[in-house]
């Protein structure tokens, strides 16, 4: 089993920038491919961004593309947000995936974190 446990969330007002990291522990042993969703206030579960095992390929939603920026090192995996918007208003959610993660495509893995609230201000 692997422990994904994120950091950094917090309140901004719009414009502003937050950096979440996500540290992965337990059977590290394989490689995974890691990845943030967030979850807004009454709607599911979206996809934000995904980074290969060794951080040679990444992959982001259109919403955020441009203004977030994900990077790895080993086993923590973070998130730079930039130009924050209200709309980005969720609890953001790390995830890993033992299968292999073309660049096209995350669906998610089996191992959640336990999530980190992220508030933008108008």
């Amino acid at each position: 089993q692997v422990q994904l446990v994120e950091s950094g969330g917090g309140l901004v007002q719009a414009g502003g920038s937050l950096r979440l990291s996500c540290v992965a522990s337990g059977r590290t042993e394989r490689t995974y491919a890691m990845g943030w969703f967030r979850q807004a206030p009454g709607k599911g579960r979206e996809f934000v961004a995904a980074i290969n095992w060794s951080g040679s390929t990444t992959y982001y939603s259109d919403s955020v593309k441009g203004r977030f920026t994900i990077s790895r090192d080993k086993n923590t995996v973070s998130l730079q947000m930039n130009s924050l918007k209200p709309e980005d208003t969720a609890v953001y959610y790390c995830n890993a995936d033992p299968k292999y993660f073309s660049g096209s495509y995350y669906p998610g893995g089996d191992y959640w974190g336990q999530g980190t609230q992220v508030s933008v201000s108008s």
